[in-house]
């Protein structure tokens, strides 16, 4: 816990671009993260921490907490989500739905402890301009991302590490390559069955 602020600090140093929007700079958003990673690591049982590759327009860079949504908070009934919501901010511009955390938080209601979600590339990568579209994050903001990676693991010291999808898992390797990264389908473009299939075999790993 004692490396929560120094990890926020630099986080927020982070300026934005005409390609690269920091949610974090957002003294709110900043605030709704530290409340997340104070819930997560509260936490009794397992730890796995699970990264995947960037925010999106629709969820993290509104919202400020990796894989979710303003309007998650209302589409699933979790015992977490539900605490989460009464010490979050949340406005009225993101009560939009995301895709992938809408899935992926549907997954977990029937699991009991959730995992640390994290991002290789902590910030919105889009096209230059068009603030309201997603692009992959570069090679260069994947090594960025590398640092809050590092700090993330060190304060949380997880028992097993996943990427959801190549973006996260890739970034994972190259930040613990000793250590065993296990991957998971993303749940998009059809890829749905083998998520759930993948987080199965996750959860069964660690009970």
């Amino acid at each position: 816990m004692d490396n929560l602020q120094p990890f926020l600090k630099a986080l927020s140093k982070r300026r934005n671009s005409l390609t690269v929007f920091n949610p974090y700079r957002d003294e709110v958003l900043l605030r709704n993260l530290e409340i997340y990673i104070e819930a997560v690591l509260a936490q009794q049982g397992p730890k796995i921490l699970l990264v995947g590759e960037a925010y999106g327009f629709r969820g993290g860079r509104l919202t400020g907490i990796p894989f979710s949504s303003g309007k998650l908070y209302d589409e699933v009934e979790h015992p977490f989500l539900i605490s989460l919501k009464q010490n979050i901010v949340r406005s009225s511009d993101d009560l939009v739905s995301e895709n992938t955390a809408s899935i992926v938080w549907k997954y977990l209601q029937k699991h009991d402890f959730v995992p640390m979600f994290w991002n290789s590339f902590p910030f919105h990568p889009h096209p230059s301009r068009i603030q309201r579209k997603n692009r992959a994050p570069n090679v260069a903001e994947i090594k960025e991302g590398l640092a809050f990676l590092n700090m993330l693991c060190d304060m949380y010291q997880p028992d097993i590490i996943a990427g959801l999808g190549r973006k996260g898992t890739d970034s994972l390797q190259r930040a613990f390559p000793n250590r065993e990264i296990r991957y998971i389908r993303h749940p998009s473009y059809g890829g749905k069955r083998d998520f759930v299939k993948g987080m199965d075999n996750l959860y069964e790993a660690v009970n």
